[in-house]
């Protein structure tokens, strides 16, 4: 693979002691220490009532980081390409067809039925914003940040129009908590521009690599890396929050690994 490059416009960021972009910039920049608390799960944004009283979870955090993102790079939302990029999608959803289809009474409701598929999300966002631009959703285990960044890049890069890396995880309830263990719910949003604006926060220069994935200083930070997906990005959202130039390394395949060089712009 070549280097791509890719200006990053907007950042949008909800996890476990992590309420937003700006109290985890202070975090992540060493200004506030981490608390580990339980992700609250968000208000919902811009869904009709209808729509907003049937999502779960995985809607609730994409729709949060996703805004959130999208103001910080003054994006228009309408004409926004997406890659809604997860692991597992909407966990409690499927715990609850599961749990329906081992009963005597195997009826589904229409609901569940029609949150159970993994673009599910990205049809709601396409809803609350009113966007008819493209969208891809997809998943890729522990590689779900790194193949989601990847996709979101190439996308924006052939299309020369700017496209947002939505990725995030829940956690499932018991006894598939314990096949697929992620203890609680993060999400990451990017705002990716292929042409440098008064937007542009950084330059993210991608390539592969074989070499080590970055890790955390921080015991309690790193131990959040290694047990959620999505948060094998927190290594470049430090470095980002700090507004420091360097490269970090994320999880991507076996022999692998993604580099990203962050670059300051003027």
């Amino acid at each position: 693979m070549t280097t791509q490059n890719i200006y990053l416009d907007g950042v949008g960021l909800i996890g476990p002691g992590l309420t937003g972009w700006a109290q985890a910039c202070e975090v992540l920049a060493g200004r506030q220490t981490y608390v580990a608390a339980h992700t609250a799960p968000p208000a919902v944004e811009k869904l009709p009532p209808a729509e907003r009283r049937r999502v779960g979870a995985p809607v609730k955090l994409s729709m949060a980081i996703g805004l959130e993102a999208a103001r910080h790079a003054g994006a228009d939302l309408a004409s926004l390409a997406t890659v809604f990029s997860s692991t597992e999608a909407d966990c409690d959803n499927c715990h609850a067809i599961l749990e329906a289809l081992a009963s005597s009474d195997r009826a589904l409701s229409p609901t569940r039925f029609h949150n159970s598929v993994h673009n599910a999300p990205s049809g709601y966002w396409g809803i609350a914003t009113g966007s008819m631009a493209p969208s891809t959703s997809l998943s890729a285990y522990d590689a779900t940040f790194a193949a989601g960044l990847l996709e979101a890049t190439t996308q924006a890069r052939s299309n020369g129009k700017p496209c947002m890396l939505l990725a995030y995880d829940t956690t499932y309830p018991e006894p598939l908590q314990h096949l697929r263990s992620i203890p609680d719910a993060m999400g990451v949003a990017l705002v990716l521009n292929p042409h440098q604006t008064s937007a542009a926060r950084a330059l993210l220069k991608l390539t592969l690599r074989d070499t080590p994935a970055t890790r955390m200083p921080q015991d309690d930070l790193e131990h959040l890396r290694q047990s959620i997906p999505v948060a094998r990005s927190l290594p470049l959202l430090a470095l980002l929050a700090q507004g420091r130039s360097g490269s970090v390394v994320v999880e991507y395949l076996d022999s692998l690994q993604l580099d990203i060089e962050v670059c300051s712009v003027t």
